[in-house]
């Protein structure tokens, strides 16, 4: 990896965490009031989220003649299949479970919040899992 990449990189992961920190996506008990239905905050959050999202892939290619950490813009195909399916609800239910998702997690550690080490083994075990696994079905 070039040190211009890892700069991006760097900036993207920074940015990123500092978003989900002010947003207080690190906080498994706002989460959990969200998907509780007792606080709709974070739905501000998510709208955000997927605008810049969608301006983002919609401007980006017709902006920028390739991407600013060099490359070239392209797409690929999505597949939505059973393991796929399956994949998304497990996910969804550890999600629910913990109030907790990787990025979330990884920047609430850089916040102190450090029971969320239990949430990151759960999310490498399943990744471990679901590795071993992958080829098998």
């Amino acid at each position: 990896m070039t040190g211009r990449m890892l700069a991006f990189v760097l900036a993207a992961g920074v940015l990123f965490g500092a978003g989900l920190a002010w947003s207080t996506m690190i906080r498994p008990e706002v989460v959990l009031a969200f998907l509780h239905l007792q606080d709709f905050g974070l739905l501000l959050v998510l709208g955000g989220a997927v605008m810049v999202a969608m301006l983002a892939y919609r401007l980006a290619g017709r902006l920028l003649p390739r991407p600013l950490a060099g490359g070239q813009f392209g797409a690929h195909a999505a597949t939505l299949d059973r393991r796929t399916i399956a994949g998304a609800a497990i996910f969804g239910v550890g999600w629910g479970l913990c109030g907790v998702c990787p990025g979330p997690a990884v920047a609430g550690l850089g916040a102190g919040n450090w029971p969320l080490l239990w949430a990151l083994a759960g999310l490498l075990a399943g990744a471990w899992v679901q590795g071993r696994f992958a080829g098998k079905g």
